[in-house]
């Protein structure tokens, strides 16, 4: 009887503690989900004007543009962005307001000196860069704009990182999303329409640059105690623990550039710049896969280190395999519909775009791979075991850097997805074992076979859905039907499938955003 006593109290407690996260988790991440989802929508819109105003070359340029800025991006945040997330949270729960000070503001100010070197850098061997190796002369007069892009988009994302730091992100994704993203398209449809071409473009996400820096210098401002606030008084320097943590993110920065833009830069060198811009937009369109696992990811970041500080264990498997399932379940009916009509998808952008359908294929099909694992990199590098997550990365960027220079030579544009695919589903399986020997998780459970029968009704549809896109007219129509009937009948299956106490609770999370969302939507309407 005692043992009984004893445990119905942790079981409940166990539950009222899961409860409580993963309506935490939910609030936090569906406002990010909402602003990601907002500008992935208006964002693929934009990007079908962009394409047939600029066309595959300039869109060509301006991604080799990115990549130069994404080499020195390696350093240029000193790997104070990702320390931000994790030491702020421990600084302010300590007190520790004067760490909290050197971090917020010597460290701003760190990254500022080491950025303006940087960009003199960019301008003086950038041309040697732009003409000897991506073959494009046309990219050197554009160096300028792309330095003082890097620098204010270092300021911005390291204050934004702050903001995760706080555990909020409900502000940042107004300033980024709700305001900013349809900022910059205004203006670049503005200065485009005025004949600005490129340049106007550029511009365009500069403008934008400064203003998101300074308001998320506010929002900063407005979340940190006073105490730790900006002063101009002398101050200290952040701690050594610190920039240790910031030395290991930058060796992941190394081998996330080279995971991440090993197949651009292999494109600009053995193709031209507009098998680039091709490639360019089809991977902008994958981007859109995991935006329910990086939405999540957001605030389960956070989450992971303090559960794993306190040593609920687990409770955090419960959460990992709850929400890895939620994330395949939401995810999957998107990417079917993007394998499956991935010609029509690109057709959208214009002809010179329907080469990139088979990126859509290969790149989603490593994305699902992505998705399927869950957070296991935040797990790992959220539970101190950060070093694991740096063997994985840097061997996975040799891999990804041989294959982009075996595969993009023969196959051009195939070649460097299928280099990235292989490389992505690579990373987050072995991930997965790291997370599996270090903290004995693991996402799967039976529950994962209600997710069987849904997928494959779904992908049916699709099938039979693509013999009949002429009935449309419109490809742009067809894709739209075609996702929100992928959507209706998955999520049919899935509400109609016996779901268990845990996947009741999630579902009952995302129905009370969902409802909530509709109706603030409601309540303005009529006012």
């Amino acid at each position: 009887m005692n043992e009984v006593t004893n445990d119905a109290p942790d079981s409940l407690s166990g539950t009222q503690e899961f409860r409580s996260q993963v309506g935490h988790i939910s609030r936090q991440s569906g406002v990010f989900f909402a602003g990601t989802l907002f500008t992935a929508c208006l964002g693929y819109l934009f990007k079908v004007y962009l394409a047939r105003v600029l066309g595959a070359e300039d869109l060509g340029i301006f991604a080799l543009g990115v990549t130069l800025i994404g080499l020195i991006g390696i350093f240029n945040t000193l790997g104070l962005s990702q320390s931000a997330v994790r030491f702020v949270a421990e600084y302010q729960a300590r007190k520790e307001f004067a760490k909290l000070h050197a971090l917020l503001w010597r460290g701003a100010g760190l990254l500022l000196v080491a950025n303006v070197i940087l960009a003199a850098v960019l301008l003086m061997f950038g041309r040697f860069v732009a003409v000897s190796f991506y073959h494009s002369p046309r990219l050197v007069k554009y160096l300028p704009f792309f330095a003082v892009l890097m620098l204010f988009n270092v300021l911005g994302g390291f204050y934004g990182k702050v903001l995760a730091g706080y555990r909020d992100v409900k502000l940042r994704t107004l300033i980024i999303n709700f305001f900013g993203s349809p900022l910059q398209m205004v203006l670049a449809i503005l200065l485009l329409s005025a004949g600005m071409g490129l340049t106007g473009y550029i511009l365009a996400q500069i403008v934008t640059a400064v203003v998101g820096f300074v308001l998320l210098l506010w929002a900063v401002r407005k979340f940190t105690p006073p105490a730790a606030r900006f002063s101009a008084l002398p101050g200290a320097f952040p701690k050594k623990e610190v920039w240790s943590f910031s030395a290991a993110m930058v060796g992941l920065s190394v081998a996330e550039f080279a995971i991440s833009q090993a197949d651009r830069v292999a494109l600009g060198i053995y193709r031209s710049a507009r098998e680039v811009g091709v490639y360019s937009v089809a991977s902008a369109v994958v981007v859109y896969v995991p935006l329910v696992l990086s939405s999540i990811n957001q605030i389960f970041g956070p989450t992971i280190a303090d559960l794993h500080t306190r040593g609920e264990r687990a409770l955090l498997g419960r959460l990992f395999q709850s929400l890895t399932k939620w994330i395949i379940a939401v995810t999957m009916p998107l990417a079917l519909v993007i394998i499956v009509l991935a010609r029509p998808l690109m057709r959208i952008f214009g002809p010179d775009f329907e080469a990139g359908w088979p990126i859509l294929v290969i790149g989603t099909l490593g994305q699902l791979v992505n998705c399927g694992v869950g957070s296991v990199g935040y797990l790992l590098l959220m539970s101190g075991n950060e070093g694991r997550l740096m063997k994985v990365q840097v061997s996975m960027s040799l891999v990804m850097l041989a294959l982009s220079a075996a595969l993009v030579p023969i196959w051009g544009m195939s070649g460097a997805a299928l280099a990235a695919a292989l490389t992505n589903a690579g990373s987050n399986a072995w991930n997965l074992l790291q997370v599996r020997k270090a903290l004995g998780l693991s996402p799967y459970n039976r529950g994962y076979l209600q997710l069987i029968l849904p997928t494959v009704t779904v992908l049916a549809l699709m099938l039979a859905f693509r013999k009949y896109l002429y009935i449309f007219h419109y490809d742009w129509i067809a894709v739209g039907v075609a996702l929100a009937s992928a959507y209706v009948v998955f999520a049919t299956m899935i509400l109609r499938s016996v779901l268990d106490a845990d996947d009741r609770l999630v579902a009952t999370a995302i129905w009370l955003r969902v409802r909530g969302a509709f109706t603030g939507l409601r309540t303005n309407g009529d006012a």
